[in-house]
């Protein structure tokens, strides 16, 4: 379940390692799509956390082939002080972990990075996107229809009665990080080029979320929006071949 950003994302994180081992890497807000990263590369053993308990069963039984003994998938939230108490690992992903986090720790990220950093022996990798709903109109096409897409999804997500994302800025993350005992190696930027793909996942999601609504006139009218959205989207792609806004980021740290 690769996609090119993640790709070109990961692609970087191996050149930032290296020739060092992975050794024990902690996968702290899994998935399928990092999972089958790290699943990939040659570690001691990998230790995979998610919040949700739909996604630990999905990854557990897309994993259960490849998995070692020493391998396990975790359910727990990292609020909880006692998850993988006294554990360490030579290798950190925490892939969007940041803005995910929201769904299941809301208000935790100031937090987090101090979290983790007993778990860390060697290397912090962390990827985020640059904030860009709560943000200004943009200047470009492509970023008002991105903007657009983002704030009605995020209005959908919070009427179904669940929280969207959080995203943080790079910079709010390296002064995080200083603070909670990492010191900050590089910070690299990733510029998007939203696909159909992109847009399709974000306009569905809005969809589901609808169903929740009880005011169905309402609901109607945001799913109508949703797709007068989709098919605007749409035809820019078809024109230029992708909408070019935001920019991903991995910020590679260590404990101090």
């Amino acid at each position: 379940m690769k996609d090119r950003k993640h790709s070109a994302l990961y692609r970087h994180i191996e050149q930032m390692q290296g020739d060092r081992p992975w050794g024990a890497v902690l996968d702290a807000g899994t998935g399928v799509n990092s999972l089958s990263w790290v699943a990939g590369l040659p570690t001691e053993r990998w230790t995979a956390v998610t919040g949700s308990a739909n996604e630990a069963d999905w990854v557990r039984e897309e994993f259960a082939a490849k998995q070692r003994p020493k391998d396990q998938v975790v359910e727990g939230n990292w609020a909880d002080a006692t998850l993988l108490k006294d554990e360490v690992f030579d290798t950190v992903l925490a892939d969007y972990l940041l803005g995910a986090i929201e769904g299941f720790a809301p208000y935790f990220q100031p937090y987090l990075f101090a979290r983790l950093r007993p778990l860390t022996r060697g290397t912090l990798y962390i990827t985020g996107l640059e904030p860009y709903v709560p943000t200004i109109r943009p200047e470009t096409k492509a970023g008002q229809i991105i903007w657009e897409i983002g704030r009605h999804r995020d209005a959908c997500v919070l009427l179904s009665g669940h929280r969207p994302y959080r995203e943080y800025p790079a910079q709010w993350v390296v002064d995080t990080l200083q603070r909670s005992g990492f010191a900050v190696q590089a910070v690299k930027h990733f510029t998007i080029g939203y696909k159909q793909k992109f847009v399709n996942a974000q306009i569905d999601l809005s969809s589901r979320g609808l169903e929740m609504v009880t005011d169905r006139t309402l609901a109607q009218a945001l799913k109508q929006r949703g797709e007068t959205l989709r098919t605007a989207a749409l035809d820019m792609i078809n024109a230029d071949g992708a909408l070019r806004h935001c920019r991903n980021y991995v910020i590679v740290a260590e404990p101090v």
